[in-house]
């Protein structure tokens, strides 16, 4: 399976609105394999050679129902940056994710947010839990976590979840006043 931006799905293909089903421990061949080269495709999108020369956009996740299977799996890679400007690198792939706890505080990224799979601009902030608790099977460790999250990856947890039960970024912008802060940290 390849995956670049001539395979991923796109809004408003009705496996995106998908309730995504969940999968079936311990993993088969067949869905950790796919896990894999999901999480293949955010590490070298985030490389600009490999992007640019693959036809991949940029990301920090994708999630299952994006390249039309609708199971409960979903790829991360975070990359940050210590006091001594060292990369650090969180890669996760999830499987079955929920978030079993939040904060009632919320938090939006100040540019808001966009996705692989919707092309348009949507413009706004998304509102979501500043801190999350999350319970997945993580197929890189090949067992069962609970990881505490907040700010921007709180919100990037959020969003690939979201996408497993059929909600895109921009059903939560507020359509009257999309710039709208109240009670929201804004994430830079």
């Amino acid at each position: 399976m390849k995956i670049n931006m001539d395979t991923i799905i796109q809004d408003p293909n009705p496996v995106l609105r998908a309730q995504a089903k969940p999968v079936p421990l311990p993993l088969s061949d067949e869905d950790r394999e796919t896990l894999m080269t999901m999480l293949q495709y955010v590490r070298d999108s985030q490389d600009e050679a490999l992007a640019e020369a693959n036809n991949l956009q940029p990301a920090v996740g994708i999630a299952a129902p994006q390249i039309g299977v609708s199971k409960q799996m979903s790829a991360i890679r975070l990359v940050d940056y210590n006091d001594d400007d060292e990369e650090i690198v969180s890669e996760y792939a999830l499987v079955n994710p929920r978030i079993i706890s939040h904060s009632e505080k919320k938090c939006a990224l100040s540019l808001g947010e966009g996705c692989l799979s919707i092309r348009e601009e949507h413009a706004g902030f998304v509102p979501r839990h500043l801190r999350v608790k999350v319970k997945a099977y993580d197929a890189l460790l090949d067992k069962e976590i609970v990881i505490q999250l907040s700010n921007y990856a709180s919100i990037v947890f959020q969003h690939e979840i979201d996408h497993l039960h059929g909600v895109l970024f921009y059903d939560t912008i507020n359509t009257e006043n999309p710039w709208d802060d109240s009670n929201l940290k804004i994430i830079e």
